[in-house]
This record gives C-alpha cells, structure tokens and sequence, in this order.
C-alpha cells in the first residue's frame, strides 16, 4: 500500500487525495517529530510563566482575558473541544474526514503549533486505521478555521463521541479505538486549541474538487466535440492560429480536445451543404473552446491557491522560529473561500452551455435534419424530451449553487469574529455542484451519440466511434423505441463520472488535457 510521509514542509495534492480517497497509510517523518518536540518546547516554557499568553494560559475568542491558572488548563483545553464539536444536520462523507484530518496532521507537524508528537501520532494512528470521526454538515463559518468539524475529529482523538469504523459501523469513538490498541489523548496547553484552528475541511473538498473537474473539463470538451459532430458543424474553429491570437491556454487546451476527438470525422463541415445553409455555427457549438477554456483557466488559478494553502502552516497562536508565539489571521478562509465560489460560477456556465448543445440536437427545427427529440417514432414516441428537463433543473440548481458563499459574512463570538469567510459553506455547495455537472455533462453524451447514430451513412470519427461504442459496452442503449430512461442516465453518469469516457477516447486521440 502507498504510504504519505509527512513531514515539516506540507504536503501534495496528490498526497491528500492518496490518503482521503485511496486509504494511504501515513507515516510521520524524523524531522517533523524533531520540530514537534522542538516547538513543544516552547509553549511548555511560555506555561510556565506568570504572564499571560493566548491559546496557551488564558481563554479564548472573546474569553481571551482571563488568565488560567496551571490547575485548569488540562480541563480548558478539554473544554475547547466538546463546547466547540457542536455541528448539526446530515453526516459529511467519509472521504471529506479524512482530508480534514490529514490536512490538520499536516499544519501539527510544520511544527509551527506546539503539539506534542504523541498527539500528532495518534491522529497518524487513527487515520491509519481507517477510524473516521462523525462530523456534521454545519458548524463551520471558515473563520477560526473550521471550527466545529476540526472539533469533532479532535474529539475522537480524545476517545469521546461517535466516529465510524473501517467496516461502516458508527460506534463510540472510545470503543474503536481501544479495538486497534490506541490510547485517547489527553491535550496540554494550546493543543485543543491547535487542533481546532485550521481551513482543513475547505481545503480538503477544494483539492478533491480541483481532480473531478479536471476529469469533467476533459470529458466536456469530448461531449461538446460530439454535439458539433451530430449536428454536421465545422471544425475549422478549433483551428490553432485562431486560439493563438486570444492566447488564454485553457481555451487552446480545449480546442484541441475538440480538434483531436474530430480528426477523420465524415460529419464535420456539412454546414454549408444544406437546404439552409449556414454561415457558422451558433454560440453553444462554436464557443465551446472559449466557454470551457475560461474554466479550464480558473482551475488552474484554484490550484495554484491550493498549492499555497498546501505549504501553510494555519494556527492561531503559531510557534515562530526565533522562539515567539504570536497571534495571527491566517485561519481566515478567504483565499480558499474565493477559489470555491469561483469554481461554482464556472461549473455552472459549463453546464449551461452543454444543455443549450443538447436542447439543439432535440429540436428539429435546429438540429439539421435529426428527427424531433431524436425519438423513433416522434409523437408515439418522446425520445429525450424529459431527459433534456432533468438536464435543464440541474442547470438550473447549477446556477444557485453559483451564488458566491464568500460574500456572506455574518458575526460569530460576541462581535470579536466579526467577519468571516463562509468557506465551508462554499466548498459544500461545490461538491453539489460537481456532482450535478457530471450528471449535465452525461445526458449530452447520451443525446449526441444517439444523434450521430442517427446520422446514417456519413462515418463518425473514430474517437467519436470508440466513445460511442463504450458507452454501448457499459449497458447504455442507443436509438430505439421509448423505454424507461432513468437506468440509461446513471449509467451515462458513471461512465463520465469515473472517467470512462476520456480512457475511451485517448487510446485513438492520444493523451487530452
């Protein structure tokens, strides 16, 4: 099995997306175990001083002004944690806890936070054996970090409250761990603290958002390639000198998807041939490489800050090297925050201009020649009518999940958490629309490789050709008389989802972006 190291330096996307989704086991380098001790070291001297110092002898938040004494600081740190692991509503998905978890291992052992190397061992320990904490939908105002999640895993460590098991079964935190031999934590002074003060859970959902659209990027551009083919444009608009004199990558990234998955195509071109003949083709078809490459541009910008975040040390206070332990802001959510709610508005304008595609290839007076809906028998039969509806209320959901979160702030803490980032909140929304972009992105598949079956007698390309025959291959139907469609759908869903469509394709178009 893989095993992630973690050491001072942060960590990699890839490493978190290894532990979260994949079940790598992790391990604590020598060095981070040095700066562990090392900053241990220090908030153990600062405790031991008359004078008052945050996070490590007094209150916290708007509690700040009281000092407390060395007889109550075991209980103020334990404290911190059960009044904080207050979330409420539905659970958070597994893969989502063990981000969290990770990315809060990750800032312990920079060594920049004071926690002792036994706690941060057992969080090793607990991840490692696959123990995930029960953490709630809401909780988090992404200031402060995320707060109530990072509590209810901080919880676990202490052997208290609910988490689940390798097996699937929530049990007392206490009992699972006594089953794999380790021992509850009890936190000193500034671990609970430590342990609470993170952007863990945003990131993490940012990180697993940034891979799942990448994948959608590519299957969009292959879907958009198809729509185009079936309805018998021209591919002369992908051409390289046109997307050279606009130079934004993402666009020429996307045009030469398109380019690739066209290549030997008989249907491309026909625009001019018709009864009707057309000049260009419209703005869905022929903007696909500016719409998508403008996404394909953010993501980029996303995981850029991402990256960033990945080798940040968020604490409040944090151990400095010269000995100092300072409060600071670098918990607050924004820069993280920002990125998610941008992610949304571009998922949302790649989704809406998939379903105008397939609203084009349904409606016989714009489809070139397809019958209406591209049904068997139009009127008898209603073809992908509804389907193009359940296509059209996820774009629309798409578009309210667009909202920006981060704009929202809303006081927390009697005013002294006067404004916040709202970044849970965004990077939640964000896995809802992901999800519902690959479901958007299916139902084109489903429509334009129907549409270019029906196109009989002019031969497709062949990656459109080998796309067409996996998704046959993986139990979706092509034309034919009405049936119930849902089946169909979910399989077209998981074909795009899981990266069916673009592993179908790259074999004759080589590597896409």
């Amino acid at each position: 099995m893989h095993t992630v190291v973690v050491g001072t330096s942060g960590t990699t996307v890839e490493d978190v997306i290894a532990v979260a989704r994949g079940n790598a086991r992790i391990e604590l380098s020598d060095d981070a175990v040095t700066a562990l001790a090392a900053a241990r070291g220090i908030v153990d001297a600062l405790a031991a001083k008359p004078e008052p110092v945050y996070g490590v002898s007094t209150g916290f938040g708007a509690l700040a002004t009281r000092h407390i004494g060395h007889d109550l600081r075991t209980q103020l740190q334990r404290n911190i944690v059960r009044s904080h692991a207050a979330g409420m509503g539905p659970r958070v998905e597994r893969e989502v806890v063990r981000a969290l978890m990770f990315l809060r291992l990750k800032t312990v052992a920079s060594g920049h936070t004071g926690v002792r190397p036994e706690v941060a061992q057992t969080m090793v320990d607990v991840l490692n054996a696959g123990i995930t904490p029960v953490v709630h939908e809401y909780g988090s105002l992404g200031c402060s970090g995320d707060l109530a999640p990072l509590s209810h895993c901080a919880l676990t460590l202490m052997g208290e409250g609910d988490a689940e098991g390798p097996d699937g079964t929530v049990r007392p935190a206490g009992e699972l761990m006594a089953a794999h031999g380790i021992a509850p934590v009890e936190l000193r002074e500034k671990e609970g603290l430590a342990l609470l003060n993170g952007t863990d859970g945003m990131l993490g959902m940012l990180i697993m958002a940034i891979a799942d659209l990448k994948r959608l990027y590519t299957s969009a551009d292959i879907t958009a390639a198809l729509s185009l083919e079936a309805l018998l444009g021209t591919d002369k608009v992908l051409a390289p000198e046109l997307h050279a004199i606009r130079p934004h990558p993402g666009q020429a990234a996307s045009a030469a998807n398109m380019s690739a998955v066209l290549k030997g195509s008989e249907l491309t071109g026909h625009f001019q041939e018709e009864e009707a003949p057309r000049v260009q083709d419209a703005y869905s078809v022929r903007c696909a490489p500016q719409v998508a490459g403008a996404g394909r541009d953010t993501l980029a910008y996303a995981l850029l800050v991402a990256e960033r975040e990945l080798a940040s040390a968020v604490d409040n206070p944090v151990v400095l090297p010269d000995g100092r332990v300072e409060s600071n802001g670098n918990f607050h959510g924004a820069p993280v925050a920002y990125v998610l709610d941008f992610l949304a508005i571009a998922a949302a304008d790649l989704g809406s201009i998939a379903e105008r595609r397939t609203d084009r290839l349904l409606d016989k007076n714009r489809s070139h020649g397809l019958p209406p809906f591209l049904a068997d028998d139009a009127g008898v039969d209603s073809g992908l009518m509804i389907a193009q509806y359940t296509q059209a209320a996820l774009v629309s959901e798409m578009k309210r999940l667009a909202v920006p979160a981060s704009v929202d702030s809303i006081p927390s803490s009697a005013m002294q958490e006067d404004h916040v980032s709202m970044g849970w909140s965004a990077a939640r929304k964000l896995r809802t629309a992901v999800g519902n972009l690959a479901r958007i992105i299916a139902v084109e598949l489903y429509a334009s490789t129907r549409a270019i079956e029906l196109r009989r007698g002019l031969t497709p390309a062949p990656a459109s050709k080998a796309a067409i025959e996996a998704l046959r291959a993986a139990g979706v139907e092509g034309p034919g008389p009405d049936r119930f469609l849902a089946p169909d759908l979910a399989a077209a869903e998981v074909f795009v989802r899981d990266g069916q469509l673009v592993a179908a394709v790259e074999p004759v178009t080589g590597p896409l972006a």
